[in-house]
Formats: C-alpha cells, structure tokens, sequence
C-alpha cells in the first residue's frame, strides 16, 4: 500500500489537462502515443477537443530504485461536467492543480481547488503551457502564490507539448500524495465512482477500495441497492482492462459481474463482502441536482420504448443524467431529462444521435420552480403545463445561483450591462492580480438558461471565465404565458416568464410563428396570453379561391350569394379544421433574438 499514489488533474477549460496526462503516460512507458488525447476516446470528444467523461489509468513509475504505481484520473474542465469532476476527487488523495501559463487562474480553476481542498487532497500547482511566447510565468506564480499560499519553489514549470517539467510531476507525485490508508484486515469497503455498459459483458463498474481485499470469484453485494453479486472478472485499468487474481485496499480496478439493468448500479455506492459485510456505506458522496429541465420526444411515435433502452444505456455512462416520463399534447409521449447545464444537453442530443442514432425534439429548456398555493403547501414544477390555476397560487420562487465572473478590467461594462439585462444583482467584485477582477452577481438560474454563456463570451472576446453554485429560492413575479392557436392553447409553446419580459417576449413568439406555420384555407389566429387576458397577435391569412370569377356583369347580389356561400364552408372548416405545429417552431422559440 505504500507503493500506491492515486492522484487526478484538475483544471480549468483548455488548460492542456489530457496533453499533460498524455505525456505523463508516455514517460513511464504506459501507452504508445499514436495520437494526441489518448484517454479521450469518444468522437464527440475528439471534434470539440473536450474531455467529457473522467477517465481513470494505471502508470507504474520507478522512483529511486523503487517501483510504484501511480492511478491517475484526467477530469473534465467545463462547469456542466463539474460532476465528473467531484466523483473523481473521492477516489484520490492528491491532485494535480494545472493552471495556463498565458491565462492564469480562471473560475473552474479556483471552484475545482475548493472541491479538492474540501476532500483534504494534497494539491500540486503546474505551471502548463511555459513553452507558448505568450507565457507569464512571473505574474501567473504569483497569482498561484496568492490563491493557494504555497512557496514559490512548490509550482512545477511544465508544457504538455514538449514534454518539460514532466519528471518532475511524476516526483512531486511520489513525494507529496500520501499514500492511501486503510485496513486490509478490516470487512471490504470499496467506493465506485464510476460505470460504463459494455454490449457483451454487461455493466462494469469502477472502484476503488478503502478497506480490505477482493478476489476473483468473491460473492459481494451492493450496500445501497442491496443487490447480491458473484465478482467474475477483477482487475486494473491501462489502456485495455488488464484482469488480476485479487486488488488490494488503495487500489483502483474495475469488477464485472454480469449486470444487466442500469438502477443496480449507483454511482457513490459501496462495494462489500456478503459473508462478511461493512458496518455502514462510504460517506461523502452527493447526489447530482439537475439545474436544466427538458423534454426530449422520438420524431416517430412508435419510438417511444427505443428512447428509453437509449435513455438508460446513457445514463450508466453519465450517471448525472435524469429522466422521467411524461406527455404532451402536440408532441405525444417522451421524457422529462434534468441535465446540469446546456452543454450538457448539446452532448446528451449528440450521443442519442450517434450511438443510438435516436432522432429526437427537444421542447425548451427551462428550470424548477417552487409553487406554493393559497393553502400554503408547495409544489414543484419543472413544466409549465403543469401549473395550478392562477387564482390558486399564493406566490412562486425560483432558483437564484451565485455566479462569479472572472475578466480583464476593460470588459466590465458590458458584462455588467449583460448581468442587469438578466435580473442580476451584484454582491461585490474583487480584483485578484494586475488588471484581473473577479464579480460576483446573483442571477436567476431561469435567466442563464438559454444564451447567457454565449453572450458572455462573444462580449469579453472570449476573455471572461464563468461558473456558478446553487444559491437556494426566491420569490419572483413569474407568470405563465401561453401561446393560442385558434383558441387552443398549444402546451409544448407555453413558458414560465418574468412579468416585465412578458409582454415583449410574447409579441416577439407571435411574429416567429406567423412565419413559421403554413397557411391554410382559413385564417390562423396566434395569441400570447396571459390567463385570460390576449396581449399580442398575429394572423396567418386564408388561402382563398375566387369564386366570383365565373359571374360577370349582373346584379351584385349574385356576387353576394357566392361570398356568403364561401363565409359559410370558410366557417365550417374552421371548426373541424386543425393546425399543424412544424418541428422548426419549436427550435425557434430557443433562437429568438
């Protein structure tokens, strides 16, 4: 167990996290590089060149004449994926804090340093990137100096692409990560932090154990699920799955035991003998609270079980994805998904698309009120559909995050600007080094939703870092606005809107979809309403026959008689005549500016 340093890398978006790690594993002769991010292996990760899922692998590295064997776990960097990041944390005691030598520290940089620090790991500061000419190595020092009050000789100079300073982490890994601790006398206690599905061999979970040992062939069962299981493969993770006899406490491997159904399997759960179990679970492990809510529904009705089996395959592969059913009246049945942001739900679309090659529509994003009624009982609400009536609701809140914003100084007037725009009030901006300054706004998290990260980046040229945390609920004015066709309230269209949006945000729906739906032979009223009371509308014009073509000369009432003729069947389609929705309708309410 002495031999042993489990360790991962965090970092913020783009600070050379996967390069790194890929050098790490070619100095100790892990891998042949044949490629550049080696550990990301899934398409979508390859194009956008981020890392989606944690990947964890074994390097053995000799240091003074003594082997040992160095777990690593490269992590995601974006906010969306700062779950990934947490359950990584669990598994390891130390982590490797990379920071851009051209960019300094950033806002995922200091959120994820708190999350380690929290867990008690033993942080390593590097330096990436020193090679690039536009570096600052003296005033990037100093801001890492002044976030983790460490000595300067502590931070590593390093750069992923020539390969520099790389010994030197490997070192600082051996010297600085404590070992892991724990008893291997005691019952087996062993945390999985991880899951993927294999088509042939079923669900394979990732572990790492804390106390005691496992060997091939073991009866265990899951603390949580309180599901029995024989261990039919174990073994340790390189680049393929290697299979051992038994792992001992401190390591991190893998177990197959024939899984078929994805709940078994519970990110956070604990691992333990059935002869001999452990008193209680492995405790600091959270729940994942979804902040985006979403329908997805199949393009083809008969669809429906298909998205599900998809659904779930998914889900054991990114364990912060939830979903339940639901339906809807222009778009029949499908799910409500809860993602951690748009990213997110970008992703989750892509992957449904390519691995299950699922077709699906999403309806707008929006996020979970509080509604309390007259009575003073309270109910959550992720769709606006399934508000209780007007006179009903006492009043609502909704979800406020604390966001902090870190830009150069010449940007904080439009970022402010945008701030306001989105209902954000600001607590207090600090400036951390030079001309770097750090604001901090409450926000509604319903405000960021749709566009707010884009914006921020098309105005700070891409300069500004951003993330947030829950910060609990609020009363807010909010109201339900409805979208009417011919009368009939169209439930897939209808939002949750602040009162002083409300009326532009209507007028602007009403002027999209009179160029969206396709006329028909009779007129198309669309209407925003607000309950009972219509504040914009727009007509979409009949398509109309002449029909007084075939009278010429004569009296006008013969003209009269066709016209009212025509009113009449004009009338009588519009009763049993229905409007069709198309797909882009739906899209465009997300594109509306």
């Amino acid at each position: 167990m002495e031999k042993i340093r489990n360790f991962c890398i965090i970092a913020h978006i783009d600070h050379g996290k996967s390069t790194l790690a890929d050098r790490l594993l070619e100095h100790t002769k892990t891998i042949q590089i044949t490629d550049g991010q080696m550990l990301d292996n899934m398409d979508l990760e390859k194009e956008r060149g981020i890392t989606i899922k944690s990947h964890a692998i074994q390097m053995e590295y000799t240091y003074k004449g003594e082997k040992y064997i160095l777990n690593l776990i490269d992590t995601p960097g974006h906010v969306d994926f700062s779950y990934e990041v947490s359950r990584s944390i669990a598994a390891c005691e130390g982590a490797l804090l990379i920071v851009d030598a051209s960019q300094g520290v950033q806002a995922q940089t200091i959120s994820n340093l708190y999350m380690a620090l929290e867990h008690d790991l033993e942080i390593i500061p590097v330096m990436n990137k020193c090679d690039m000419d536009s570096a600052m190595p003296d005033e990037v020092e100093d801001e890492i100096v002044e976030l983790l009050g460490c000595k300067r000789e502590e931070i590593i100079r390093a750069s992923g692409k020539t390969g520099m300073g790389v010994e030197e982490i490997l070192n600082a890994v051996v010297e600085r990560v404590p070992h892991p601790v724990g008893d291997e006398n005691a019952p087996l206690q062993a945390l999985i932090f991880d899951s993927v599905f294999n088509s042939f061999r079923g669900i394979i979970a990732y572990f790492k154990i804390e106390n005691g040992v496992l060997r091939k062939g073991d009866k265990v069962k899951f603390f949580n699920t309180g599901k029995e299981y024989d261990a039919d493969e174990i073994g340790v993770l390189k680049m393929d799955m290697i299979p051992k006899n038994e792992l001992r406490t401190g390591d991190v491997g893998y177990i197959i035991s024939g899984i078929k159904t994805s709940k078994e399997v519970k990110v956070g759960d604990t691992i333990t003998h059935i002869a001999r179990p452990c008193d209680k679970a492995i405790s600091g492990f959270e729940e994942v609270k979804p902040m985006v809510f979403a329908g997805l529904y199949p393009i083809e009705a008969d669809d429906y079980e298909n998205l599900r089996a998809s659904l779930e395959k998914l889900q054991l592969n990114d364990a912060s994805l939830t979903f339940m059913p639901e339906s809807s009246v222009a778009l029949g049945f499908g799910f409500r998904c809860g993602f951690l942001g748009l990213l997110h739900m970008e992703i989750v679309q892509e992957r449904l698309d390519r691995e299950f090659d699922m077709n699906v529509i999403t309806t707008v994003p929006n996020v979970s009120y509080n509604i309390y009624d007259k009575h003073g009982e309270m109910k959550e609400v992720h769709n606006p559909s399934g508000m209780p009536e007007v006179t009903l609701i006492d009043h609502i809140e909704e979800p406020y995050i604390r966001a902090s914003i870190i830009t150069t100084t010449n940007f904080i007037g439009p970022i402010m600007t945008l701030c306001l725009g989105k209902r954000g009030e600001l607590i207090k901006q600090e400036y951390i080094s030079g001309n770097r300054v750090e604001i901090f706004y409450d926000i509604p998290l319903g405000e960021i939703v749709i566009d707010f990260y884009d914006k921020l980046k098309s105005i700070s040229k891409g300069y500004a870092s951003f993330d947030y945390h829950m910060n609990g609920y609020r009363p807010s004015k909010l109201i339900k606005l409805d979208i009417l066709l011919n009368g009939e309230p169209v439930d897939a269209l209808s939002t949750l809107t602040h009162v002083d949006n409300a009326e532009t945000f209507g007028r602007r729906m009403c002027e999209k979809l009179k160029e969206l739906i396709p006329r028909q032979q009779f007129d198309i009223a669309i209407q925003a309403a607000i309950g009972a009371k219509i504040i914009a509308r727009e007509t979409v014009k009949q398509l109309r026959k002449d029909v007084t073509a075939k009278c010429y000369g004569g009296d006008v009432s013969r003209k009269r008689k066709l016209l009212e003729k025509q009113k009449k069947g004009k009338k009588r389609m519009k009763q049993i005549g229905n409007v069709e929705v198309p797909q882009k309708a739906f899209l465009a309410v997300l594109k509306l500016d």
